[in-house]
């Protein structure tokens, strides 16, 4: 069979996989989100953090528990890896220094994971499970709240009550990612994932001296992981490593778990909003930008020259030989696209077209299917740019799903959609024009360029993958990685609840012959038009420096 063949089969076979799942797993979660009943375990929980889960919301109230829950997370988190050194089950590893520590507590807590350290090097099994891996469960599971309070602004009328937030995030957890992840985890480890808490132990000597490895709790965090489109490895080869995932069928597992949520719930919108037609005209805008970028970066890493590549099948440069280059692209593809960036080969050794291929799926905002929340709430905020476009282009006053969109609630989607390319464009503009930044570039040149565009560009839109010829472990870049971090993920969120809850208080528009039918195939096009020309007009001129340019002079 050869490589390409290979390649489609396995995109075919995630397919089969993915649409299987879509219908049972999207309605689960429109159940799970519009119960009135609460489990025994959940109502332990609420007696634990005080709060009362029947108590509705207004946006301020729902956005305040956000804020102060990522608040209590991001110090937690800080604290455990600063206390590293005293805790039981460190494996004798010493604390982690401050700017560290504070860059990986705000990427946890973001959703991003973005790591400037070796994981089986520097983390212990405290600070791996009882840190970590909490937060890759709690981190989705806000991700999921804010993308149904946004859906309950579109399904809601004459109120501005969006939900209890502290319901949304226990029930996503408890309901969800939990079963979910137990499954998965059994499934790695049938794969031959390792989960134990072994310390440290030789395997072998080596030219040079001993090498040693160290056990965790791996199979479990690698579900997570992946479910919650954390990405953030328990080694430092991530996906790559044979112990997070061992062949190619815990590679194919492994994606589907990137993408299953993130496309599931547009059935969940649908079944919210009481038109799952809606719900279909979104996921076919996911769907055909997911397998256009798949098919474009089998291409381009397929499409190679010269004998060395023949024997190959392709640039295996950063591939593991397990996975092969379809495997590889594909995944890079569904972790780039999400926001989950974990990966499985080395995005720094695609060929100049594959690594801007990476990056251009992160800067459309990671919405096909984007993250577990993050992707909906995105897609959502396009659409409401797409109806309000079509609406100047023929004189009338925008609407989507029954809701005007006026000058409030355009200004809330506009603010959503500048937060992140200005974060990315200046953070990436201050780094090239100071002196010591540019040290920590392996390569000059254009590929320089795409190392610091790309580390932005990952952590403000919370992805968490890098090129990996950057030396992100400085006080420069642990600092200002983490600050785009946060105010990548929180300072859209504030706009995101506005929006829902200036929906909310509507009264619903009866539709007319001259209403634009956003469930049909034309909206689902315009829809895509609207996101690469948005995407292409802000981020060009920077791509032509770096990905384009090199692909261009290869």
């Amino acid at each position: 069979m050869s490589s390409v063949l290979a390649g489609v089969l396995q995109l075919l076979a995630l397919m089969v996989a993915l649409a299987l799942a879509y219908r049972p797993l999207g309605d689960h979660m429109a159940r799970v989100y519009s119960s009135d009943r609460h489990l025994r375990v959940e109502k332990w929980i609420y007696r634990a953090v005080g709060a009362n889960p029947n108590t509705e919301m207004r946006w301020p109230a729902y956005l305040r528990g956000v804020l102060a829950f990522s608040a209590i997370g991001v110090l937690f988190l800080y604290l455990l890896q600063r206390l590293q050194g005293s805790l039981p089950g460190s494996l004798g590893f010493q604390s982690i220094d401050p700017d560290q520590a504070f860059n990986t507590a705000a990427s946890f807590v973001a959703n991003t994971n973005w790591q400037s350290y070796y994981g089986e090097q520097a983390m212990g099994h405290v600070v791996q499970t009882g840190g970590l891996a909490v937060q890759n469960f709690v981190s989705a599971a806000v991700g999921i709240a804010v993308a149904v309070a946004l859906v309950r602004g579109f399904a809601r009328s004459r109120t501005g009550e969006l939900g209890n937030f502290w319901a949304d995030l226990v029930r996503g957890v408890v309901r969800i990612l939990l079963p979910i992840s137990v499954i998965a985890a059994i499934l790695l480890v049938a794969c031959g994932a390792i989960q134990n808490f072994a310390g440290i132990h030789e395997v072998g000597q080596f030219t040079g001296g001993a090498q040693e490895w160290n056990g965790g709790a791996v199979a479990s965090q690698e579900a997570i992981k992946e479910l919650g489109t954390n990405g953030g490895g328990y080694f430092n080869a991530n996906s790559a490593h044979p112990f997070e995932n061992p062949n190619g069928l815990s590679n194919l597992l492994e994606i589907f778990l990137i993408l299953v949520i993130p496309f599931a719930l547009t059935r969940t919108f649908g079944q919210m909003v009481g038109n799952v037609r809606q719900g279909y005209a979104i996921l076919g805008t996911m769907v055909a930008i997911w397998v256009g970028f798949s098919a474009l970066m089998m291409w381009t890493e397929f499409a190679h020259q010269g004998p060395a590549f023949d024997l190959a099948g392709g640039a295996m440069e950063g591939k593991e030989n397990r996975f092969g280059v379809g495997g590889s692209s594909i995944f890079a593809v569904a972790t780039t696209l999400t926001s989950t960036g974990a990966v499985n080969s080395f995005h720094s050794s695609y060929t100049g077209f594959g690594g801007g291929i990476t990056m251009l799926g992160m800067q459309l905002g990671e919405i096909a299917p984007g993250g577990v929340g993050s992707g909906l709430y995105g897609m959502l905020i396009m659409a409401v740019i797409a109806v309000f476009i079509a609406g100047l282009m023929v004189g009338r006053t925008p609407e989507y799903l029954g809701k005007k969109i006026g000058t409030r609630e355009i200004k809330f989607a506009a603010c959503y959609i500048l937060i992140t390319p200005a974060l990315v464009l200046s953070f990436t503009a201050v780094a090239m024009a100071l002196p010591t930044p540019g040290d920590s570039m392996t390569n000059s040149g254009a590929h320089g360029f795409s190392e610091i565009l790309y580390a932005y560009t990952s952590g403000a839109n919370n992805n968490g993958s890098a090129f990996a010829g950057l030396n992100a472990d400085t006080q420069w870049f642990n600092s200002t990685i983490g600050l785009a971090m946060l105010l990548g993920r929180f300072l859209p969120m504030v706009f995101i609840l506005a929006l829902a809850g200036s929906l909310a208080e509507q009264k619903p528009v009866p539709a007319t012959s001259g209403t634009l039918r956003t469930e049909k195939p034309l909206f689902t096009g315009l829809l895509v038009g609207t996101l690469l020309i948005i995407t292409g007009l802000t981020y060009f001129p920077a791509l032509a420096l770096g990905p384009l340019a090199e692909g261009l002079a290869s």
